[in-house]
């Protein structure tokens, strides 16, 4: 029993971390309806998993050499295990000070981000925390240049592992950016804020008044800007969306994605394929139907689902194989390609390519959604970077036409590999342009001619309409396959299998880097 006493002295010093910022902290955080940084690591870790790095870091207070208290750091540390799986975590403490990022207790922060990158591990940052305090100009008894040593590296990480964010609570300043500098990231439903600047900030400004939630809820940060990708009801339901997002990617570049037996039949053939496309080209359809009956049964988890809502795109299984999936949705713009929808595509192509999955499109393009609102957004350019994005991927592709490509959005549907793949269901057709509005452009001064206008542009549609047959297009080899809808997963499982040796030969980090 020779070192008692310092045995004794490490559970004293446990005890300091484990009240976090004390009672009166803690009965605040637990008010506004936050679970404490503890609560959450319990919730989130695998039981028993969770091993705390830099447990005693602290601002100690001393008696003489009596240690009368340590508040402990407002970052907590270390790493546990998901489903099993070893990943690296960095969870703020807002009890503390707020969580002010200026006030942590040395480079936590930086130290876990490094034993993420070193080890090749996942990193999942619990957001509940500020940026910098006016405070610690007085405690230190100047100004500073703002730099922060957590943020380089980051750029090289996100090429490597995946990174996750929640947003806990009142996220602003560095965390607020921390949040974006992820593959994915969630907020929950009347707890959490995201901003660069909080109320204070924006008073002092131009001398507006507003409340946290109106500068930064999920209305503006989910719903209008896609800041943040998912919406969560409670932190149990985030933690669990972080879960599901981690399973089907690998814990880096080096691995092969994870396959899992998920007991559904490859080669199952959906009859309601048959009739999932309307014959009237004006009718919508439901595209999240069309999804479950091709994709492993309950494993299509979409991100972003609030923005950009022309385009649904998320991740799930075939054959138990991950992959990026992406579908128009109709019921919104039409399915057309708008400003908000690429943005949210090309960070799933980014992240797919990144991390190795194969992409599976069901392509359902009109074209880019051209409005006055559109050309002010820069759709023109929006639409370029699109293209680009497409045509840098490496990954195993496969296009399903499933109605209607055009225009130059109709492009990114496509690249020029031995890789790619592309079949059409007999409800397919494309062009350069529509018909409808092709025909009053090129054929104007035979229709103003005409004795009755209207039904010389009817007959010219109609003839135009006989060539847009996709079994011509067939004919000159400018389609691949036209096939039975009802073979797309089969057609899919294959595709699936036939992809996976090719993906051996490109792990490690891509040539094109992450760009959140």
């Amino acid at each position: 029993m020779v070192w008692q006493p310092e045995i004794d002295e490490i559970d004293r010093r446990m005890a300091f971390a484990e009240k976090m910022g004390g009672e009166r902290g803690v009965e605040v955080q637990r008010a506004r309806g936050k679970l404490t940084v503890r609560e959450r690591l319990d919730l989130f870790c695998d039981d028993g998993s969770f091993q705390e790095i830099g447990r005693f870091a602290g601002a100690a207070t001393y008696e003489g050499d009596e240690l009368v208290d340590v508040r402990p750091s407002n970052t907590v540390i270390g790493a546990c295990r998901l489903n099993g799986r070893k990943v690296v975590l960095n969870a703020g403490d807002f009890t503390v000070r707020g969580g002010a990022g200026d006030a942590a207790i040395g480079n936590k922060g930086g130290h876990a981000q490094n034993m993420a990158k070193d080890w090749r591990l996942p990193y999942i940052r619990l957001l509940d925390s500020t940026g910098g305090s006016v405070k610690t100009f007085e405690q230190i008894g100047r100004t500073y240049i703002p730099t922060n040593p957590v943020t380089p590296g980051i750029e090289q990480l996100l090429c490597n592992v995946p990174v996750v964010s929640a947003a806990l609570g009142s996220v602003a300043g560095l965390p607020a950016v921390d949040a974006c500098l992820s593959h994915f990231n969630v907020m929950v439903k009347g707890i959490s804020q995201v901003f660069p600047g909080g109320p204070p900030v924006v008073k002092a400004a131009l001398g507006l008044d507003i409340t946290k939630e109106d500068l930064g809820d999920e209305r503006s940060q989910v719903y209008e800007a896609g800041v943040i990708d998912n919406l969560a009801e409670t932190e149990e339901e985030a933690f669990g969306m972080i879960r599901q997002f981690l399973s089907y990617l690998p814990s880096n570049v080096w691995q092969m994605p994870p396959r899992v037996e998920t007991g559904d039949d490859p080669k199952r053939r959906e009859e309601s394929l048959l009739s999932a496309i309307p014959r009237n080209k004006r009718q919508i359809y439901n595209p999240h139907k069309i999804l479950d009956a091709v994709l492993d049964k309950d494993s299509f988890f979409e991100i972003t689902p609030h923005y950009g809502r022309s385009r649904i795109v998320g991740l799930a299984r075939i054959d138990g194989y991950p992959t990026g999936v992406m579908i128009n949705n109709p019921k919104r713009l039409g399915g057309s390609m708008d400003v908000a929808a690429g943005t949210k595509v090309i960070r799933l192509l980014q992240l797919c390519d990144t991390f190795h999955l194969p992409m599976v499109y069901f392509a359902d393009e009109p074209g880019f959604f051209v409005s006055p609102e559109t050309q002010s957004q820069g759709i023109v350019r929006a639409g370029a970077k699109m293209l680009c994005a497409t045509l840098r991927t490496q990954m195993p592709w496969c296009s399903i036409l499933i109605r209607q490509l055009y225009g130059v959005a109709g492009q990114c549907h496509d690249r020029p590999s031995g890789m790619f793949k592309r079949v059409a269901w007999p409800s397919g057709h494309w062009g350069s342009m529509h018909i409808s509005g092709g025909v009053s452009a090129a054929y104007r001064r035979v229709i103003d001619e005409a004795d009755d206008p209207d039904a010389k542009r009817a007959e010219i549609e109609a003839k135009l309409d006989d060539l847009s047959s996709p079994f011509r297009t067939a004919e000159s080899f400018n389609i691949e396959d036209i096939m039975d809808p009802r073979d797309t997963r089969p057609m899919l499982a294959e595709f699936m299998e036939l992809a996976q040796p090719m993906i051996e030969t490109q792990l490690g980090p891509t040539s094109t880097p992450y760009m959140p």
